[in-house]
């Protein structure tokens, strides 16, 4: 026969296991979170550096004169001492880019490939980490149970991606 745990040590062990489960759940949904916002950096970063770190590199305005369904093309002026007046250069399409207008930009070294600069562009350019701090709200919120957290995340996201909607 087994002899019979005590009642003393049988309630230490469930709370033991019940605490090893808690830790891992924490740490699970933690790195969850952690990597949804590294990739949202990730993502906006790509752009993100030529629009904010704009020492020596070309400033300059381009007037699109013909947008595809993912570039806008249009000639490059430039504004800044060195840079070199282009006769194509490539901008991204979006919602924010329409054929007849001029629009400040950043070129990005040894391209053509142009960026928006200025405040709509730097915030065009985090967009994505917008998106990843609604996503890891939710991580935050129902994995790690830290609502406060996750509302101050959450309302984060919606303040970027609405001032970039605002301002593009």
């Amino acid at each position: 026969m087994i002899p019979a745990m005590p009642a003393s040590a049988a309630a230490t062990t469930h709370q033991s296991a019940h605490a090893l489960l808690r830790f891992g759940r924490f740490a699970a949904m933690g790195t969850v979170a952690v990597l949804i916002l590294i990739a949202g950096v990730w993502a906006s970063w790509g752009t993100a550096q030529h629009v904010m770190l704009t020492k020596g590199r070309e400033h300059g305005t381009v007037d699109v004169t013909r947008c595809g369904p993912d570039t806008c093309t249009g000639r490059y002026s430039p504004l800044s001492a060195g840079s070199q007046p282009r006769s194509k250069v490539v901008l991204e399409k979006s919602v924010a880019v329409q054929k007849g207008r001029t629009y400040t930009v950043v070129m990005k070294p040894g391209s053509d490939d142009a960026v928006r600069s200025g405040p709509a562009g730097v915030l065009y350019a985090w967009i994505p980490l917008g998106g990843a701090l609604l996503l890891a709200s939710v991580v935050v919120a129902g994995g790690l149970l830290r609502t406060r957290a996750a509302w101050v995340m959450a309302l984060s996201g919606v303040a970027l991606l609405t001032a970039a909607f605002v301002s593009v």
